[in-house]
């Protein structure tokens, strides 16, 4: 039986979960999850992100509309966590990430709807936008395996994790989703409000690489492991294309699975932004797929 044949959390002891879930709660009593890093006791307060110590998902079902290695015949099992830690200006999930729409729920919660989704034949569960609840998810994941999950996880995140966070989540998480936002960090600050966005992200990507590899998939083509990279092209060139593929291809693998999207639409406060207030042009767009081209990034894909 070859590794990527069996989640990574089910080769864990019990000793080794409940040093890990420790680990991961005491980082809420000064809070360094992700690149904010703001140090907020969750216990008592919330941070920038908006989210205390009980965990709130705005939805958990069948998802079809991810990337089709994800998606399979079934569905990706997501749960959608309220909240975030990114503060974009255009996020089409406002309700959700910034006024925080959703129901509170227990580590227990959660699991049950894990258990849920695996029962209606969900290849996987994704958690999107996990950062902020990291360490929920993880007891939830602890809990769900003890009652019979055997699904990979996929840790769906617009990439402003803290290095040490992921390095937490190793045996853990079978595939990282990261989003590369933008390839400088003053772009990143001022449309999502993420300081040393570029600096941060870059870190995390190497850290999630070099634990899941390059992105596996079954006979069925539906994936077991490894990494996801998503890269949703803005206007005028805001997001820094040429830098996000040149690191890619340069520091993390050439057969990356990179899904370079052109689904942007200008909403939420886009429109006060004069450069983000239109959609991309195909011009921009087809520049950004022939420079993964050129540089040899043979995975790249335009699927959304």
């Amino acid at each position: 039986m070859k590794l990527f044949d069996f989640p990574d959390y089910l080769k864990l002891s019990d000793k080794e979960w409940n040093s890990k879930i420790e680990e991961l709660y005491s980082v809420l009593n000064s809070c360094t999850l992700c690149g904010h890093k703001c140090q907020v006791n969750r216990n008592y307060d919330k941070g920038i992100c908006n989210a205390g110590i009980v965990a709130k998902i705005s939805s958990a079902f069948p998802h079809f509309g991810e990337e089709r290695p994800l998606v399979g015949t079934h569905g990706s099992g997501t749960i959608f966590l309220s909240n975030c830690n990114c503060k974009c200006v255009y996020c089409q999930n406002f309700d959700i990430s910034h006024f925080g729409k959703g129901e509170e729920i227990s580590e227990e919660g959660i699991a049950g709807k894990m258990l849920k989704l695996q029962e209606i034949g969900c290849h996987n569960i994704n958690w999107v936008s996990p950062t902020h609840f990291a360490p929920q998810l993880v007891k939830a994941l602890f809990i769900a395996r003890g009652n019979g999950l055997c699904l990979p996880v996929v840790y769906n995140t617009g990439g402003y994790d803290s290095p040490e966070l992921i390095k937490m989540l190793s045996g853990i998480v079978d595939i990282y989703m990261p989003d590369i936002k933008y390839g400088s960090n003053e772009n990143a600050s001022k449309y999502s409000g993420a300081k040393h966005y570029w600096d941060t992200v870059k870190l995390s990507v190497k850290e999630m690489h070099s634990q899941v590899g390059d992105l596996v998939t079954d006979n069925f083509g539906v994936a077991r492991r490894g990494l996801i990279i998503r890269h949703l092209v803005l206007p005028n060139d805001i997001t820094g294309s040429d830098e996000v593929l040149n690191f890619i291809a340069e520091e993390i693998s050439r057969d990356s699975y990179v899904n370079i999207m052109r689904q942007y639409t200008p909403y939420f406060k886009a429109s006060e932004y004069k450069e983000l207030a239109r959609g991309i042009m195909e011009e921009e767009y087809r520049k950004v797929l022939n420079k993964a081209k050129e540089l040899g990034l043979r995975r790249a894909t335009a699927q959304l």
